[in-house]
C-alpha cells in the first residue's frame, strides 16, 4: 500500500471518522431531544387547548343558565319572553339563536324568531327546531331544577357548513317546565385554537365523537374527516384515564400527533399535528451542513496530504537513490538536507553512514594493499624457504651419493699415489718417465682433493663447531693467503671492513672456507672483463652481521640463477673445480643460522651477501 493510500486511511480513522461519528452522535443525540421537546409542546399545547375550549363552551352554557334563573319565564308576557330571550342571546358572540319550548318540545311565540349575530345566524325553520331538539338530551331536564343545562351533540348548521351545538336550558321548576334552547356556533371558539405560543408549528382540530373537524386553527379544514390514519389511532382503546394526553406517530407524510380530551364531561378531542420533516427541519438541515463540512473537510486533507506526501515521497526518493548510489559503489554520494524534521535527521544520519562506509573503504582498500604486500612478502618468504628446502634436498641427495662416491674412490686412489710415489723413488732426474710419473701424481691429487671436498660435503649433517668468531678476522685471514694471487691478475682490491663489528656465530674454518671460495668465484668471474674491481663490505642490519663480496664481473643470468647453489654446476669458462664452492658455502652458512643470498645482472657483476647472526 503506498504511502498516500495510508495517509487517506489514517485520516479517515483519525479525524474524519471520528468527526462524523460524533457529529451525527450529538445530531441524533439533538434530533431525539428536539423531537422530544415538539412531543412534550405539542402535549401541554392539546392540554391547554381542550381546557381552554372547554372553559369557554362552559362559561357560554353557565352564563345562559345564570341568565335563566334570573327570569319568571311562567308568568312573562309575550315581550318579557323576547327581552329574555334577548338577555340570553346577548351573553356570548358564540349564541346563534336562542328559543323558548313548552314542557311538551312545542314553540312558544312565533314559529320562527330570527336574531342577527356575529356570525350571521341562519333563520330557523321548522326542521331546525327539530335538529336542535334532537341533538340535545331534554329528557333528563324535566327532573332538574330551574337554571340546570345540558350539551348536546354536534351538528352541521344549514348551507353554510359551519358545525353548531345546542344548549338546552331549565326555565322553571317541576317537570311541566318550558325550556329554552340555544345553539352556540364553535366558529369564534376557532380564535382559541389559533392562539399558540410563538414559534408553534402544526396544526390544531377540535373533533367529535365521529371525527368531524369542528373546528380548526385552519378555517378550511371545517367540518373535514380526521385521515384515517388518525382516526385509527383515536379510536384504540386507552389504558389510561379519558383525559389523559395521547402522543403517536403517523406516516404518509410523517408527523408527530398529540390528541387532548375536552374536559367537563364534553366528548370533545383536541388534535394537534405537527409534521415532522418541518419540525425536525433545522437539525436535518444541521446534518446535511455536517455532512457537507465532513466533506470539505476530507478533501481539504486529502489536497494537503497529496502535497504532504508528494514532498514527502520526493524527499524519500532523494534517499532511496542515495542508498542505490552505496549499492553501485558510490559511496560520495550526500543527501540535500532541508529543515529541522526527522526526515532532515534521517538525511545526515545516512549521509554520516556514507561518511563512515567512504572511510571505512579507504580504510579497507589500504587493509588491502597492506594485505598485499605482506602476502607477497610472505609468497616470497614462501617461495625462498620452498627453493632453500630443495637446495637442501638437492644437496643432502649429492652429499649421500658424494660420500659413497667418495669412499669408493679414495682407497684406489690411495694406492695408486703410494705407488706412483714409489716409482718416483726409483727413478732418477733423467729418467724419461719421471715426467709421466709426476702427471699421474699431479692426477692422483687432484682426484683426492676432489673426493675431499665430497667427503667435506657429505658431512653436512654433523654438527658444526658453532662459537663467536670475529668476521672481519677471518675476512683478513682469507685475504691474505688469495690477495696475492688476485692482484696479480690486475683486480684492484676494495676492502670496507666496518669497526667495532662484533662477533658473529659460526664455524671459524668453515667460515674462512666461504669467504675463500666467494674470493675464488668473484676473481674467476672477471679474468675477462675491462674493468676488475673486487669490493669486501662487513656490516650491521636489522639485527645481523653481514658480508658482502662484489665484483665487477660478467654476471649471472636471471635463468641460470635458482640453480647456482646446486653441487657440480659452474658457469666457469676455464674449468678449474668440480661446482662444489657455492654449494658448499649455502651449506655452512645454513648451519650457522645465516643466509646467503645474490644479487646480480649481466654485464654488471654479482653481489653474494652472507648475513650471519650476532653472538
Amino acid at each position: 500500500m503506498r504511502l498516500y493510500q495510508q495517509l487517506v486511511l489514517f485520516m479517515l480513522a483519525a479525524t474524519v471518522l471520528p468527526l462524523a461519528a460524533v457529529g451525527f452522535l450529538l445530531l441524533s443525540s439533538a434530533e431525539a431531544e428536539l423531537a422530544a421537546r415538539i412531543d412534550a409542546e405539542q402535549r401541554t399545547q392539546a392540554a391547554a387547548t381542550a381546557e381552554a375550549v372547554g372553559a369557554s363552551l362552559m362559561e357560554v352554557v353557565d352564563a345562559l343558565a345564570r341568565s335563566a334563573e334570573l327570569i319568571n319565564w311562567q308568568d312573562a308576557t309575550e315581550a318579557e319572553t323576547v327581552g329574555g330571550l334577548r338577555l340570553l342571546y346577548g351573553q356570548s358572540p358564540a349564541v346563534s339563536a336562542v328559543l323558548k319550548l313548552d314542557s311538551q318540545g312545542q314553540l312558544v311565540g312565533s314559529p320562527v324568531f330570527r336574531a342577527q349575530g356575529a356570525e350571521g345566524h341562519p333563520g330557523f325553520q321548522a326542521d331546525g327546531v327539530e335538529r336542535m331538539l334532537s341533538s340535545v338530551p331534554v329528557q333528563p331536564l324535566r327532573a332538574g331544577g330551574k337554571g340546570q343545562a345540558a350539551l348536546g351533540t354536534a351538528y352541521v348548521l344549514g348551507e353554510s357548513g359551519r358545525a353548531a351545538v345546542t344548549v338546552a336550558v331549565k326555565l322553571a321548576e317541576g317537570e311541566d317546565a318550558p325550556f329554552a334552547l340555544a345553539e352556540i356556533v364553535f366558529a369564534p371558539l376557532e380564535a382559541a385554537l389559533r392562539r399558540r405560543p410563538p414559534g408553534a408549528m402544526g396544526r390544531v382540530d377540535l373533533v367529535d365523537e365521529d371525527r368531524r373537524i369542528l373546528a380548526s386553527s385552519e378555517p378550511e379544514r371545517r367540518m373535514t374527516t380526521l385521515a384515517p390514519e388518525l382516526v385509527a389511532h383515536l379510536l384504540a382503546p386507552v389504558a389510561t384515564e379519558p383525559d389523559a394526553v395521547r402522543s403517536f406517530r403517523v406516516e404518509g407524510p410523517p408527523r408527530r400527533v398529540s390528541v387532548a380530551r375536552v374536559t367537563r364531561g364534553l366528548r370533545f378531542d383536541v388534535v394537534v399535528e405537527v409534521d415532522e420533516a418541518s419540525a425536525l427541519a433545522p437539525v436535518r438541515a444541521m446534518r446535511r451542513t455536517v455532512l457537507a463540512s465532513i466533506g470539505a473537510a476530507f478533501v481539504v486533507l486529502l489536497g494537503f496530504g497529496a502535497l504532504f506526501t508528494r514532498r514527502l515521497n520526493q524527499r524519500l526518493s532523494e534517499v532511496v537513490q542515495g542508498a542505490e548510489a552505496y549499492g553501485r559503489g558510490e559511496l560520495d554520494r550526500r543527501v540535500a538536507v532541508r529543515g529541522q524534521d526527522e526526515l532532515s535527521e534521517l538525511a545526515t544520519t545516512f549521509n554520516r553512514m556514507g561518511e563512515e562506509l567512504e572511510a571505512a573503504r579507504a580504510r579497507m582498500l589500504s587493509w588491502n594493499d597492506e594485505l598485499r604486500v605482506r602476502v607477497d612478502e610472505a609468497t616470497q618468504e614462501l617461495r625462498s624457504a620452498q627453493a632453500q628446502l630443495l637446495e637442501a634436498q638437492k644437496l643432502a641427495a649429492v652429499g649421500q651419493l658424494g660420500a659413497g662416491v667418495a669412499h669408493e674412490i679414495n682407497n684406489p686412489l690411495a694406492g695408486i699415489l703410494g705407488n706412483v710415489q714409489l716409482l718416483m723413488l726409483d727413478r732418477g732426474p733423467a729418467d724419461p718417465d719421471l715426467t709421466t710419473l709426476r702427471k699421474i701424481e699431479q692426477s692422483a691429487k687432484r682426484c683426492k682433493e676432489i673426493t675431499q671436498n665430497l667427503l667435506r660435503f657429505s658431512q653436512q649433517r654433523e654438527r658444526a663447531d658453532l662459537r663467536p668468531v670475529d668476521l672481519n678476522a677471518v675476512v683478513r685471514d682469507a685475504l691474505s693467503l688469495t690477495e696475492h694471487q688476485v692482484l696479480s691478475d690486475g683486480v684492484t682490491l676494495v676492502t670496507q671492513l666496518a669497526p667495532g663489528l662484533g662477533r658473529v656465530r659460526a664455524d671459524p674454518g668453515h667460515l674462512s672456507q666461504v669467504v675463500l671460495a666467494l674470493l675464488s668465484n668473484a676473481r674467476t668471474a672477471m679474468l675477462k672483463s675491462p674493468t676488475r674491481r673486487l669490493t669486501l663490505r662487513t656490516g650491521q642490519r636489522d639485527g645481523n652481521t653481514f658480508l658482502e663480496v662484489e665484483d665487477t664481473g660478467k654476471g649471472i643470468s636471471p635463468d641460470i640463477r635458482p640453480r647456482i647453489f646446486e653441487p657440480f654446476f659452474t658457469t666457469k669458462d676455464v674449468w678449474s673445480n668440480v661446482g662444489l664452492g657455492l654449494s658448499v658455502s649455502w651449506r655452512v652458512v645454513t648451519e650457522a643460522g645465516g643466509t646467503l643470498t645474490v644479487r646480480s645482472e649481466v654485464g654488471q657483476g654479482a653481489c653474494f651477501t652472507v648475513e650471519l647472526p650476532r653472538a
